[in-house]
């Protein structure tokens, strides 16, 4: 499996597991719904390994089941969970401190 070549300030700071990287991954991608293989294959995680900690996510409401197509069941973040919405502005708050201390730094 290929290594994610620049990791997100999110991975960078909280820790680089398989559930941080889905849980990444989503909030990247809050917007889209996917199936199980392209979960495992954008977030660099193995599927055997998704699919151990996937109905965690299902029963902390942490993702939501949004359709199916043929045998692909399509998953997405829940925005409506205010855990998730709490982990979401975390995420905009570390990229807008980097951003912010970035623009300090080329000013000097």
């Amino acid at each position: 499996m290929k290594q994610k070549e620049n990791k997100s300030l999110f991975l960078k700071q909280f820790g680089d597991t398989p559930q941080l990287r889905v849980i990444d991954f989503f909030i990247d991608n809050s917007i889209f719904d996917f199936p199980l293989t392209e979960i495992a294959r954008e977030s660099n995680v193995s599927y055997n390994s998704l699919k151990s900690f996937i109905d965690n996510f299902l029963k902390n409401n942490f993702i939501v089941k949004t359709r199916r197509i043929g045998k692909s069941d399509y998953y997405k973040i829940n925005k409506e969970n205010p855990f998730v919405l709490e982990l979401i502005r975390l995420d905009w708050t570390l990229s807008k401190s980097f951003a912010l201390k970035g623009e300090k730094t080329a000013a000097v």
